[in-house]
């Protein structure tokens, strides 16, 4: 039975969606002190990465894997960690507060 199976392989063997590598190029291309954070696959989700410019301001995409994020990275010339080990940093935090605390609008 192949009801749980899924189509077209892990998503580890397929590329990055053009449309999510776009975005992330495009937020990087637009921010200042952008580095890059790799968020391991979990039961849930593939592989991710965070994008963390200097003010706190982030934005997320998956990816196919580390690697992936790796290259990307290296190819934009930014700084690559892994949130396993170096945790999200503190202006990432106080961007998400000051965003709870702004009006609706």
């Amino acid at each position: 039975m192949g009801w749980f199976r899924r189509r077209g392989g892990s998503p580890a063997d397929r590329p990055a969606d053009p449309a999510a590598v776009t975005h992330l190029e495009q937020f990087v291309q637009s921010r200042r002190g952008v580095e890059a954070f790799i968020e391991p696959r979990t039961t849930v989700t593939g592989t991710t990465v965070i994008l963390i410019a200097h003010d706190g301001e982030w934005t997320r995409r998956r990816m196919p894997n580390p690697q992936a994020v790796r290259q990307f990275a290296q190819r934009l010339s930014m700084p690559v960690y892994d949130v396993q080990l170096v945790g999200y940093p503190q202006r990432m935090r106080d961007f998400n507060a000051r965003q709870k605390l702004r009006p609706a609008e």
